[in-house]
């Protein structure tokens, strides 16, 4: 009887690590790779032919979901709009009264960004290396890329990329994307979008513990 209590014990043991185990490796990865505002990013993705996991991907490397995020350079939002982008942007798809606060919200933000990224797929040929390496660090540049032999072996093509932070941009971009292809495959296809509360106190988890580690 002793022996049978004591195996049972080691059984609900084993069973509550494994859970305790699955539980944490579940909260480390949906912090690292939160999802929201999926509807719009269905509905933006299928305006502009885009992939939403590509667009989901884009969206946490910039932001992580922070729809008030300011990058120092002034990019805005979730997607990471600068303002030059935003003016741009509000005259070709009609946006009234624009201002860049707009950019903080975020369905403005993601149609906005949506539009641009199909901009540049159709500039540089939907290359998605091109439209990646041109949405961090400009189209500018990377025309100017392809049209130097230091750089590009064919014109259509980068062989190097010169911005170390434009190269990392890639890498990363492409570890989130398959994580958010497998991750949230059916997920992200679910049209309701009721997660806004998850993203809220997901960020305000991570204020706590950024003043607690800063107190410390």
């Amino acid at each position: 009887m002793f022996k049978t209590i004591k195996k049972i014990k080691k059984i609900i043991i084993f069973i509550a690590t494994i859970f305790l185990i699955l539980t944490i490796g579940i909260i480390l990865l949906t912090t690292n790779y939160p999802i929201g505002y999926k509807s719009m990013i269905v509905e933006y993705s299928k305006e502009y032919d885009l992939d939403p996991y590509l667009v989901a991907s884009i969206i946490n490397v910039e932001s992580k979901y922070d729809k008030d995020a300011i990058s120092q350079k002034g990019a805005r939002g979730l997607m990471q709009i600068s303002p030059s982008t935003g003016k741009w942007a509000s005259e070709v798809l009609g946006i009234d009264n624009y201002s860049e606060d707009i950019l903080f919200d975020p369905e403005t933000n993601i149609r906005i960004g949506t539009w641009y990224l199909d901009t540049l797929f159709k500039e540089f040929d939907y290359n998605l290396e091109l439209v990646l390496a041109a949405y961090n660090a400009g189209s500018g540049n990377v025309s100017k890329w392809l049209k130097d032999e230091k750089y590009s072996n064919d014109r259509t093509s980068l062989s190097i990329i010169p911005f170390k932070e434009t190269e990392d941009y890639l890498v990363r971009v492409n570890q989130n994307y398959k994580v958010y292809s497998t991750l949230y495959k059916k997920y992200i296809m679910n049209p309701s979008d009721k997660d806004s509360l998850y993203i809220n106190l997901l960020h305000n988890i991570r204020k706590i513990i950024k003043e607690i580690i800063r107190n410390v």
